[in-house]
């Protein structure tokens, strides 16, 4: 599945909307992806999932860790494909960290997985949390870079769709001046 027909399984299932959203990381945007549209497909998460593995196939991956909520079925299917654990993070009092008796060994060599990258913060905070309990970063796997390659982890990060879109902040918004109504999508609140 190359790039093309992953865009087009985001278009085909309605995952890509236009208009005025405001994303979770407080930026606006004329363009959302909501990747539970294809997520709520098994037979599309396992394919999409079995390609993020490959991507990393040799890279000795013995752990694969997402943020909660969308990381998690990412984690668990990349994980199956790869033949690892799968565990999250979560946040707890604002601050992302493990739970519900998730170990990292000291050593583990960790794939982080992310859904949709457009500031790159939460994966930020995934491989804090990782180098925290002594795990080795070896990449990071995304189903949608919408950061125009502006999200820059330190390690190889690669997505199966890469979007350009615009983001803007909420004083400097032309949708905004437009006079086009907001709509939040997404589940943290801002």
């Amino acid at each position: 599945m190359d790039e093309n027909e992953v865009r087009q399984l985001f278009i085909d299932t309605g995952a890509i909307l236009e208009g005025h959203f405001l994303l979770t990381s407080g930026l606006h945007s004329p363009l959302y992806v909501e990747k539970f549209q294809v997520l709520q497909y098994p037979q599309h998460t396992e394919k999409l999932c079995r390609q993020l593995a490959e991507l990393y196939r040799n890279d000795n991956v013995e752990l694969v860790v997402g943020p909660v909520t969308g990381g998690i079925i990412l984690a668990h299917e990349v994980g199956k494909s790869l033949g690892t654990r799968a565990i999250f993070t979560e946040r707890e009092n604002g601050k992302m960290t493990l739970r519900r008796g998730f170990v990292i060994k000291p050593g583990e060599r960790v794939l982080i997985v992310e859904d949709i990258v457009t500031t790159g913060g939460s994966v930020q905070e995934v491989l804090d949390v990782v180098r925290e309990h002594g795990g080795v970063p070896v990449g990071v796997g995304m189903l949608v870079n919408r950061s125009g390659g502006k999200a820059d982890f330190g390690i190889l990060a690669k997505a199966l769709l890469n979007l350009t879109v615009p983001t803007y902040q909420s004083d400097d918004c032309p949708l905004c001046r437009k006079g086009i109504p907001i709509t939040k999508r997404g589940s943290r609140k801002i």
